[in-house]
């Protein structure tokens, strides 16, 4: 049996998502894959704006001494930042290679962005007056750059795309309840767009991001007992507004320090995608963010046929089009049906719809369902009215397939050596009490390879015994092997 890892790699490059780049850790997007981005952005963009976000850009390279302002914030990333220290380079004139010019020598070294904190903050306190300019809700849509280790496509790469949204409040009360939304509306996403179930929680002080004072996250497991940590959201406190002297005047004409979040998913959502609804033929794609919908493949055997039902295939495209949907005509003389439908399976198009002479002279068509295997012939009338409400049923059943996978792998432990048991045997969710000591989180994290992926926000309190040291523990965690 070809191992998970090998066949992530395999539909990767065979779906033409993206491939490895020259630059160990980097990737290239290639179009299949940016148009799954896009659709994957849209909808995230349109909803940051509708709950008064706006937009914005920010520098790429960040001074050095930016970082070290915020002790945690530096400590965090110092094993990750990639560094640029010249601005030119010196080519030797007999071997030819080339070096950076000692003479070029910046005056200070520039980080390229890990996460833009420093640097937005550092542009805050020319923004920030009074409160009358709070809240300030920013969003930036960039590339960052965190030196890896261990990549893989579009889970972990050096260099990946995201979104970071930044916001300013004037109380501590705001700020949270701005961290929480946010947490809120990425669940909403990822269940209704990508299909994918998550747990929302927050992170032990342990995993928390560098410099934050609380990390909400939201976290789903994938088809090889991996948990993966799909967004985050942070409540940063004062600490940026310190580290960068942001004060306003409240309404009583005193200097105070504002309060802020930061929150952000990237393209590793692409990557969950795969892990949590793929198959042995592919990739199968949530409806809602599938870059085509629906591909019609026309078949025939002679010149006569080929024109009869390549028009058909296209006027059936045009009507569904001017829907709204998004159809792909695969009308490629150079290929097969056969090799078309493989095609077009491992790229996870959730309908392929056929039409040979025989069926347009009936008025009918072949429909398959990609997430099912299911086929079905149906009239031309009838498909086109039923198309969107397949698409809805392929979305709904997709989340609910992926829920039922998940509540099959979720564990709830008493006992260490279970769930050591569990993690070498099945992998999956394990539910138990911890007792809310650093020390233990690692040293179950160095024996066994799980973390705690979250301490979950919804479920009752439950008082127990921590399942490594007995100590007493107010309510079960999640622990998990992750990406």
């Amino acid at each position: 049996m070809q191992a998970v890892s090998e066949w992530y790699a395999e539909v990767v490059e065979r779906a033409g998502l993206a491939e490895h780049s020259p630059i160990r850790g980097c990737m290239t997007i290639k179009p299949y894959g940016w148009a799954l981005w896009e659709n994957i952005q849209r909808p995230l963009d349109e909803a940051f704006k509708a709950t008064g976000h706006t937009n914005a850009y920010f520098p790429l390279f960040i001074p050095l001494s930016f970082l070290a302002r915020e002790a945690a914030h530096v400590e965090g990333f110092a094993q990750e930042c990639a560094v640029v220290t010249h601005y030119r380079i010196k080519t030797d004139p007999v071997t030819k290679s080339v070096a950076p010019d000692p003479e070029a020598e910046l005056e200070e070294p520039l980080v390229v962005r890990p996460t833009s904190e420093t640097i937005i903050w550092n542009t805050f306190k020319n923004w920030i007056r009074s409160y009358r300019d709070l809240p300030l809700l920013i969003n930036q849509w960039a590339n960052v750059v965190r030196w890896e280790k261990r990549p893989r496509l579009f889970l972990r790469t050096t260099e990946f795309l995201w979104q970071e949204g930044h916001t300013a409040h004037a109380t501590a009360e705001e700020a949270l309840a701005e961290a929480r939304r946010m947490l809120d509306l990425y669940a909403d996403f990822i269940q209704n767009y990508l299909a994918i179930p998550v747990v929302k929680g927050r992170k032990t002080p342990h995993e928390r991001f560098a410099g934050a004072v609380e990390t909400f996250t939201v976290e789903t497991l994938l088809i090889d007992g991996k948990a993966l940590q799909a967004g985050t959201s942070h409540f940063l406190g004062q600490n940026f507004a310190k580290a960068f002297e942001v004060r306003f005047l409240n309404a009583k004409n005193e200097l105070e320090y504002v309060w802020a979040t930061s929150w952000g998913v990237s393209t590793r959502l692409i990557g969950a995608v795969i892990l949590s609804h793929g198959d042995e033929k592919g990739l199968i794609l949530p409806p809602r963010i599938a870059p085509i919908q629906g591909v019609i493949v026309p078949i025939w055997r002679n010149e006569a046929e080929e024109k009869q039902v390549v028009e058909a295939a296209y006027r059936l495209a045009d009507s569904l089009k001017k829907a709204g949907f998004r159809l792909h005509v695969d009308a490629d003389p150079q290929h097969r049906p056969g090799w078309k439908f493989n095609e077009w399976e491992m790229k996870g198009v959730p309908l392929r719809l056929v039409l040979g002479p025989r069926e347009v002279a009936e008025g009918t068509v072949e429909v398959a369902w990609r997430h099912t295997g299911e086929k079905r012939t149906l009239s031309l009338e009838a498909a086109i009215e039923a198309f969107p409400k397949w698409l809805e049923t392929i979305q709904t059943e997709l989340f609910q397939r992926a829920y039922q996978r998940i509540k099959a792998s979720t564990f709830t432990v008493d006992s260490y050596d279970e769930m050591r048991t569990i993690l070498e045997e099945k992998g999956g969710f394990i539910l138990a009490h911890w007792d809310g000591n650093t020390e233990t989180e690692i040293a179950i994290k160095e024996e066994t390879g799980a973390t705690i992926r979250c301490i979950p926000l919804e479920g009752s309190q439950e008082p127990g015994r921590c399942i490594y040291t007995g100590r007493p523990s107010v309510q079960r965690v999640l622990f998990a092997r992750a990406y």
